[in-house]
C-alpha cells in the first residue's frame, strides 16, 4: 500500500468519526431540530455517486455506464464476462468457497466498475480481466463487504490494514458462514457486521450457541433470524434481558412473539431498552392492561416507530407544557389514525409558529393542554405563509388563535386561507352582539317592543357599551 493510500484511508476514518460525532451532538442539542447536516462523501478512490442499483441496470437496456477508461457504456454481455472472470479468479485461483465467490462477483457493482476502469476493453474482456488479476492482486475484503450489503463509505473503516485476502481472516469467514447457514440472507449480514462487528471475532462455536440460546426462549429459528437482523446487538453478551422483558410484557396483554415479528421492518434497527422504557411510561400514566392492549393493537407504531422514541418525545413535550399524566393518557387513548412521528412533527410545527408570532408561554401551554389532538393532527402552514394570507400582525393572529383554536385546522397545508376580518368589521360585529346582551342586563325582555325600540335608538349612535351595572346611565352621542 502506497504512502498516499495510507494517508487517504486515515483521513477517511477521521472524517467519518467527526461526521458521526457532529450528527450525534446536533440531534442531542437541537430538540426542535428541523434538518440534519449532510454527510460528506468519502475521500477515497470512489466517486460521490451511488452504485448502480439492480433496477437501474435492468431498465438500461443491457447497457451501463461503468466508467471505463474511454468512458463508453459497457454492455450486459461485457459485464457478465467480467463477473465470470472475477468469479473464476476468486474461486479457482484464490480458493474462496463457491457460494462466496459467486456472491462477491455478482453483487459488487461498484468494485466491478473500478476493476473495469483499469482494464483494456479490447478483444476478450474476460481474458483481459483474468490477465489483470493475475498480476494485480485485489483487496478481497472490498467486494466481500459490498456483496453483503455495505457501501464503500460504510465499509472503508472496516478494511483490515495488513490483510488483503479473505482466507487470512478465518474467524470472519467462520462467523459469516454460521449466520448464512442459520438462515440469514447474505445481503443482510453486512448490516449485522456494521452494527455488531465484534460477533465476527467470536471463536468457533460461540456464535451458534448464542443463536440457540434464543431458541430456548421458545422462539422459532425464522423468528430468531428476524430479531437478529433487526437487532444485531442481541448476539453480544448473553441473552438480552430487556428484549425478553418486552416480549413478556406484550405476551401478558395478549400479543405473541409472531405478532411482534410482524411489526418489525427490514432495514430498521430496534432498541429494546428504549421500547421497554416506552412501556414503563404507559404504565406510569395509568393505562391498564385492557386499555394498553387496545392502544397497542390500534397503534403498534407507538412502541416500534424509532423504537418508541417518538412516543417518549410526545410524552416529554406534553409534560413540559404542563399536562398531567391523566391528560397524557387521555391523549393516547384518543390517538387519531396518524403515525406518532408525524403527530409529534405537527406539534413541533405548531410550537414553532406560536413562538415566531410571539405568543406568550402561558398561552402556548394553554393551547397544548386544551387542544393536543388538534395540534398534532394537522400540519400547520409556515409562519411566513400565515403572514401572507392572513394579512395580519402577530398580536391579531395570537388573539384570533386563542379565541378560535379550532380554526387552526383550516390553516393546514393544502388549504386556502382567507384574510382575518378587519379591525372595524370585528368591532361592529362585537358591538351588534354586545347591544342586546347589555339591554338584557338592564331588564328588557328579548324580542319585546321596548327591546326593538332601544336597538333602533342605538343604531347610528356612537355608544360606549361595556360591562356596566344596571344603575349606570347609558351615554350616547347623537
Amino acid at each position: 500500500m502506497s504512502y498516499l493510500q495510507k494517508n487517504l484511508r486515515e483521513l477517511s476514518m477521521l472524517s467519518s468519526s467527526i461526521i458521526a460525532d457532529s450528527k450525534f451532538n446536533f440531534v442531542r442539542v437541537l430538540y426542535w431540530g428541523i434538518g440534519f447536516p449532510s454527510v460528506a462523501s468519502n475521500p477515497r478512490f470512489y466517486g460521490n455517486k451511488k452504485a448502480p442499483q439492480t433496477e437501474e441496470y435492468e431498465n438500461s437496456g443491457g447497457m451501463l455506464n461503468m466508467g471505463s477508461r474511454n468512458g463508453h457504456r459497457v454492455s450486459r454481455a461485457t459485464i457478465k464476462e467480467a463477473q465470470a472472470a472475477l468469479f473464476e479468479y476468486l474461486h479457482s485461483t484464490r480458493g474462496i468457497e463457491f457460494l462466496d465467490a459467486e456472491n462477491m462477483s455478482k453483487n459488487s457493482p461498484i468494485f466491478l466498475k473500478k476493476l473495469l476502469g483499469r482494464v483494456e476493453h479490447k478483444g476478450d474482456i474476460g481474458r483481459s480481466v483474468m490477465r489483470f488479476l493475475r498480476y494485480n492482486p485485489i483487496n478481497e475484503f472490498e467486494p466481500f463487504f459490498e456483496s453483503v450489503g455495505l457501501q464503500p463509505a460504510e465499509y472503508n473503516a472496516f478494511l483490515p490494514r495488513n490483510l488483503m485476502f479473505l482466507s487470512d481472516d478465518d474467524l470472519l469467514l467462520e462467523n459469516f458462514h454460521v449466520l448464512c447457514n442459520y438462515g440469514i440472507e447474505r445481503n443482510k449480514t453486512g448490516k449485522i457486521y456494521k452494527e455488531a462487528t465484534q460477533i465476527f471475532r467470536y471463536d468457533y462455536g460461540v456464535l451458534f450457541s448464542k443463536l440457540r440460546a434464543y431458541e430456548k426462549l421458545g422462539l422459532s429459528q425464522d423468528t430468531v433470524v428476524k430479531y437478529v437482523v433487526c437487532s444485531p446487538y442481541l448476539l453480544i453478551g448473553g441473552v438480552n434481558d430487556r428484549f425478553v422483558k418486552v416480549l413478556e410484557k406484550l405476551k401478558n396483554i395478549g400479543f405473541e412473539s409472531s405478532w411482534v415479528e410482524e411489526q418489525l421492518t427490514d432495514g430498521n434497527s430496534y432498541n429494546w431498552k428504549q421500547i421497554l422504557g416506552s412501556f414503563f411510561w404507559f404504565e406510569q400514566m395509568g393505562c391498564g392492561k385492557e386499555k394498553l392492549a387496545d392502544l397497542i393493537s390500534q397503534h403498534p407504531d407507538l412502541l416500534f416507530e424509532d423504537s418508541g422514541s417518538k412516543s417518549l418525545s410526545l410524552i416529554g413535550l406534553l409534560l413540559k407544557m404542563g399536562c398531567s399524566k391523566i391528560q397524557i393518557c387521555s391523549v393516547f387513548l384518543q390517538f387519531p389514525q396518524i403515525r406518532v412521528g408525524k403527530f409529534v412533527s405537527n406539534m413541533r410545527q405548531c410550537f414553532l409558529v406560536f413562538n415566531e408570532i410571539n405568543m406568550g408561554v402561558q398561552e402556548i401551554g394553554y393551547l397544548f393542554r386544551s387542544h393536543p389532538l388538534l395540534l398534532g393532527l394537522y400540519t400547520l402552514k409556515s409562519t411566513k405563509s400565515l403572514y401572507k394570507f392572513l394579512k395580519a400582525g402577530n398580536k391579531r393572529i395570537c388573539q384570533f388563535i386563542l379565541e378560535n383554536p379550532e380554526e387552526l385546522k383550516n390553516w393546514k397545508h393544502g388549504t386556502r386561507i382567507l384574510p382575518l376580518p378587519d379591525s372595524e368589521d370585528r368591532s361592529v360585529m362585537g358591538s351588534k352582539q354586545q347591544k342586546p346582551q347589555f339591554l338584557l342586563k338592564l331588564g328588557l325582555e328579548g324580542n319585546s317592543a321596548k327591546m326593538k325600540e332601544a336597538l333602533k335608538v342605538f343604531g347610528g349612535s356612537q355608544c360606549t357599551i361595556g360591562s356596566r351595572n344596571k344603575e349606570q346611565p347609558i351615554r350616547c352621542q347623537h
